[in-house]
């Protein structure tokens, strides 16, 4: 397991509880680099949309214990944020919700001298999602391939 994925997974496992007691859902975990600077970000959620009250009340929680494990090699920032609009399928939860719905596929390599596609959410399982485009035609993607998945959003 790298550092990465150490971080990640402690992070979710110290997180969870904080998370719990106020019926927030926890979308995602990541450790990254941007520029010179180590972020370490949580992304929650919950029925009704997350506030900036919300981030703040399990930041300063999490603070605190992050502060006493001290489990994170190095200076980094701690994050917490909502998903966002753009919030990316990960988990199974995230497929069940989409199930019906208009997606944004984009993958890593072209099929067909595309790389963005759109269509209705048909199936998936854990290797693959088969959208259906506005066309009828079915699409089935390797998750393997796909460099990015998420609701589609009209402005």
């Amino acid at each position: 397991m790298s550092k990465k994925e150490m971080y990640e997974a402690r992070t979710e496992e110290l997180i969870t509880p904080i998370l719990d007691r106020r019926n927030f859902e926890l979308v995602d975990v990541e450790y990254v680099k941007e520029g010179s600077t180590w972020y370490l970000r949580v992304y929650i959620d919950k029925e009704g949309g997350i506030t900036s009250d919300d981030c703040a009340d399990v930041s300063r929680e999490m603070n605190e214990i992050l502060d006493r494990e001290d489990y994170v090699e190095g200076s980094y920032t701690f994050e917490v944020s909502s998903p966002g609009i753009g919030r990316p399928l990960k988990k199974e939860k995230d497929y069940i919700r989409s199930m019906g719905k208009e997606l944004e596929i984009r993958t890593y390599r072209a099929i067909d001298r595309e790389k963005e596609f759109y269509g209705i959410l048909k199936a998936y399982d854990a290797d693959t999602v088969t959208i259906e485009q506005e066309d009828g035609k079915e699409m089935v993607f390797e998750k393997s391939n796909i460099a990015l998945i998420r609701l589609a959003f009209d402005f």
